[in-house]
């Protein structure tokens, strides 16, 4: 592989989780996404109790994120090799801490939206 290009990318993913396992994950995310750009838009400010709230799950995010994919890939953390493998690792991690972050927020920002009284 000489340049890393979306297709290859895409490919690999597609390879490690499954097709229909991969497309769903994308296809969540950007609801979830679009979901928390509406809850921003409609709120116009952060509600920082919300924000605490979202930051504290984020470790659980983390672990969860690194489990899935060493499920996935059936390896474990004695399998990691090199300098590169801990940075994909950390990288996935830092992946799962930000989505549950902003899954929490947003999940929580709907079921208890602000009141007339906060703005």
């Amino acid at each position: 592989m000489q340049q890393l290009t979306l297709e290859t990318l895409i490919a690999v993913f597609e390879e490690i989780f499954g097709a229909a396992l991969f497309w769903t994950m994308v296809a969540v995310a950007a609801i979830i996404t679009v979901l928390y750009v509406y809850v921003l838009i409609r709120d116009r400010s952060v509600s920082w109790r919300k924000f605490l709230w979202a930051q504290l799950s984020m470790p659980f995010g983390a672990v969860a994120a690194v489990l899935f994919v060493q499920k996935m890939t059936n390896s474990s953390l004695n399998d990691i090799g090199g300098p590169i493998d801990v940075f994909v690792l950390l990288g996935v991690a830092v992946a799962g801490a930000i989505g549950l972050a902003i899954l929490v927020y947003t999940a929580e920002s709907l079921i208890w939206p602000k009141r007339e009284e906060e703005f």
